[in-house]
């Protein structure tokens, strides 16, 4: 599989835009065009300054953040699929080929959001006691915020949205426990337009604050080559064995998964280079497009650059960053092995073959041309580890790559584009590790200056080019800006949910009715096992943690792995700490499973996207791709009752590390055979069953259950070596 072609950024986005309805973005005709365009420059450009230079105040941070998401979204994402596709000529009535109404929609928006940090110095005066204006304006944004939402991300999250203010201002005509007084409309509005408990809550924070940035440094660090060199290095390493295609695609996509944090991008950028050369050797089209997918979910839980929930975690539980990535790392390291032994197991069934010399990359040319790539996610790695804050880690990492892409060559390596390199990372180290005391924003906005200008004294006088052009430079920041529209007013109609939940108190009852369910499904299971084998406590734990999985993954089929997120943390991880878990063990458990339903039909976008590209049936490829990560559906229950895998969680030892760990690697090894119907040999269907058996045993936590499943293995093992060679 040769992969020395660069990517090349317009198929890739092509790509996801077919395949992603996140990017599905309608066509403009000038001038909307360049205005659009500029607009999304400048959301990327405002994110990079304030990230480096300084962050706003809060509220006037969210709401410009704000503001032009729920803006652009207007402009680029049209009312109905039709409007999607057929671009509309300019006219009186339609401006750029966007209808009339849809600036007036945007401009109501963009004013709405922008009325909070207009009056912010008279906001403490106004929340309780809402005027008409402010009931007039939070109206305005509530409806077109909606409307927004729905048009970047379909249906599901709106209605769920708008069940959630109905259930509020409607609570005294509901039963039982679910009752309440409910709220007035100007109550409401008071409560998620004026306060940080709804709009401008927690969720839009973290996306105007951390989300963007990283999402930012990802296709930047794409465009310059990281992103290519990590393929390389993934088919040196497993492409000449069995099944060489499919373990590139499984080591590729945990490597690109450092930088995407996006499930379908990730399945788009690998998947356009691995799925051919699956089928290629051998695997059926379905097989093909459910590996990448399995391993492209694995881009959301892989540091150091996670799913945006994560950055949410932050924010939720109090802690660094650093023990997120920390917390991140075993569960992450096993759902990668889990698909890669599946695959394993499957090529050795069916006989596939490994990659020839001649389909191998040149990994030693492949790292003299890209090895420079390398800076930027070993800056943003340093940055995050000492403990600075996240935004200032991807600040450096944005810098850096700009710096590589336009300082550093493909080939040659002239001693003027080293010395380009270093001398502007050591102007980027004085503006990123120096402080300058009270005129540091002027210090380092006249060293940012002092660099732009030595790059261009450099560019010009010097002739250094660099890997990737000025255009392609500016082509990264309008893309990395288009990823966050649907994922800004996603988190922005969360906090409508997160509102009312705090408004009414239904989150606790929520959890006393999951925890009543929990308890009597307890009841019913400790009469059919054997006295002692499981206490209560144990048993209304796992059923709670059934019903919350269930419904995470049940949720996920409409809506983003971020707003699952925010949304069950809210309703559904309370119950959980009132049963005894770690609140981040209880978080862990929540996003592990809201990840899962990209690949769990009937909506399972990142194994639709791989279909897609495979040639094969969505649906079966979702089924497959489901099947090829159950590590990951195991893991969380795992890690819950055994929080030590975790490494950062309370309680962590080292013998219960090991034990945990072992068991683990053991237990999804013979899950993955099982469930290939293939060890050293075909497997019969009575060893299919000890497998099952003996595989749950060895992932659960605790020393002798773990036995238990080794002893169960003996039988299947001494049948599998008699028969490997018949």
């Amino acid at each position: 599989m040769k992969t020395h072609p660069e990517l090349d950024a317009q198929q890739l986005q092509a790509l996801e835009q077919k395949f992603d309805p996140e990017m599905q973005f309608r066509p403009v005709v000038p001038p909307a065009t360049v205005l659009v365009r500029g607009l999304l420059i400048a959301l990327s450009l405002f994110h990079f300054y304030t990230a480096g230079f300084g962050l706003l105040r809060e509220a006037t941070h969210r709401g410009v953040h704000l503001a032009f998401v729920l803006g652009l979204i207007f402009l680029v994402f049209a009312a109905t699929r039709r409007g999607q596709s057929e671009p509309e000529r300019s006219s009186r009535w339609s401006p750029g080929g966007v209808p009339l109404l849809d600036w007036l929609l945007a401009a109501a928006a963009a004013l709405s959001v922008l009325y909070i940090p207009w009056i912010f110095d008279d906001l403490a005066f106004r929340v309780g006691n809402p005027g008409f204006g402010d009931v007039l304006f939070g109206s305005i944004l509530l409806v077109t915020l909606l409307e927004a939402t729905r048009r970047s991300m379909g249906w599901p999250l709106p209605v769920i949205a708008l069940g959630f203010t109905v259930y509020a201002l409607a609570g005294p005509y509901f039963p039982g426990l679910l009752k309440h007084a409910g709220a007035t409309w100007s109550q409401m509005i008071n409560h998620q337009y004026l306060t940080s408990q709804g709009i401008y809550g927690v969720a839009v924070g973290v996306v105007a604050t951390y989300v963007f940035h990283f999402v930012l440094f990802g296709v930047l660090a794409t465009r310059i080559g990281l992103g290519q060199l990590f393929l390389d290095i993934a088919s040196t390493v497993a492409g000449r064995y069995a099944g060489g295609p499919a373990k590139v695609s499984v080591f590729g996509s945990a490597l690109f998964g450092m930088l995407s944090g996006s499930s379908v991008a990730n399945a788009v950028t690998v998947g356009s280079l691995t799925i051919p050369a699956m089928i290629r050797v051998g695997y059926r089209r379905e097989f093909a497009g459910a590996v990448e997918a399995a391993a492209s979910t694995g881009g959301q839980i892989t540091p150091p650059v996670l799913g945006a929930a994560a950055f949410l975690m932050v924010e939720f539980l109090n802690i660094p960053y650093q023990n997120i990535i920390a917390a991140a790392a075993v569960p992450a390291f096993m759902h990668f092995f889990g698909v890669f032994m599946q695959v394993h197991f499957v090529a050795k069934r069916d006989g596939l073959r490994g990659l020839t010399d001649e389909e191998m990359p040149r990994l030693k040319e492949s790292l003299r041309q890209r090895w420079p790539t390398l800076i930027p996610l070993v800056l943003l790695i340093s940055i995050l580890v000492s403990g600075r804050t996240p935004y200032l880690a991807a600040f450096t990492g944005i810098a850096s790559c700009i710096i590589v892409g336009l300082t550093t060559q493909v080939q040659g390596n002239r001693p003027i584009q080293w010395f380009s390199l270093g001398l502007l990372h050591g102007v980027l180290a004085l503006i990123v590790f120096v402080d300058w005391g009270q005129h540091t924003e002027t210090i380092k906005l006249s060293l940012f200056t002092l660099g732009v200008a030595l790059w261009w004294a450099l560019q010009r006088w010097a002739q250094v080019r660099g890997r990737i052009e000025t255009g392609v430079l500016i082509e990264a920041f309008e893309t990395g800006a288009k990823y966050a529209l649907a994922v800004g007013a996603a988190a922005a109609t969360v906090g409508l949910v997160i509102g009312v939940v705090t408004l009414t108190g239904v989150g606790f009852k929520i959890s006393f009715i999951i925890t009543q369910w929990s308890q009597a499904a307890a009841g019913w299971t400790s009469m059919l096992l054997p006295a002692g084998w499981a206490s209560m406590q144990t048993l209304t734990l796992l059923a709670a943690l059934i019903m919350t999985g269930v419904v995470c993954i049940l949720m996920g089929c409409g809506i983003p792995t971020t707003a699952n997120y925010i949304i069950m943390v809210t309703v559904a991880a309370p119950t959980l700490v009132q049963l005894g878990v770690e609140p981040l063990v209880a978080h862990f458990f929540v996003f592990y499973y809201g990840v899962l339903a990209d690949i769990t039909p009937p909506v399972a976008l990142a194994a639709y996207a791989a279909a897609g590209m495979a040639g094969g049936d969505p649906f079966r490829t979702g089924n497959q791709a489901f099947k090829l990560g159950l590590a990951k559906a195991l893991v969380p229950f795992v890690f819950v009752f055994s929080p030590s895998l975790l490494l950062v969680a309370k309680g962590f030892t080292w013998p219960d590390f090991v034990i945990t760990f072992t068991g683990c690697i053991v237990g999804i090894t013979v899950l993955a055979a099982t469930l290939s119907r293939y060890m050293l040999t075909r497997m019969q269907p009575w060893e299919q069953a000890l497998g099952y058996l003996a595989a749950l045993c060895l992932v659960a936590p605790g020393l002798w259950v773990s036995l238990v499943g080794l002893a169960l293995m003996v039988p299947v093992v001494i049948r599998q070596w008699r028969c490997r060679d018949a």
